[in-house]
């Protein structure tokens, strides 16, 4: 089984525990970059060495939490390999998946429930990338 890393800062926090409690129990293997408790943090410090695990392939993907996921998402997707997208319903992760071949969600907590956010990463999980006329897209994002 993939191993999938997940961290957040400190407005992602709550849906990070909550998400992994449920995913651990739900047989995923996990690593869990931070933070660890609710007290305010950089998130750079978080996704930093969570973007770097999946650019390395020691991670198969990644989730990333925050209050917007703008921050998140900006800052993982500064690593080459990275295709970071921000979804805050279910048919946007879809489709981040499917047509950017993304290889890291990004939640915005402050806008979302928990019930959307676990669909969000369980949708996520399932969708396979299409290819053909999106690997073309795909390609030409770091060919600049």
């Amino acid at each position: 089984m993939e191993i999938v890393a997940i961290a957040s800062d400190h407005a992602g926090f709550e849906y990070k525990e909550q998400l992994r409690s449920h995913l651990l129990k739900e047989g995923w293997k996990l690593t869990d970059f931070g933070t660890f408790s609710p007290d305010s943090v950089d998130y750079p410090d978080f996704v930093h060495p969570l973007a770097k695990a999946v650019s390395a392939g020691d991670c198969a993907w990644g989730i990333l939490i925050c209050g917007s996921a703008n921050g998140v998402a900006i800052t993982a997707n500064k690593y080459e390999n990275i295709r970071a997208g921000i979804a805050w319903e279910p048919e946007l992760a879809v489709l981040t998946k499917q047509h950017n071949n993304a290889n890291v969600i990004c939640l915005p907590a402050r806008f979302i429930s928990f019930e959307t956010a676990s669909e969000i990463v369980l949708q996520f999980a399932k969708t396979q990338f299409e290819g053909g006329r999106h690997q073309r897209r795909v390609d030409k994002i770091t060919s600049c």
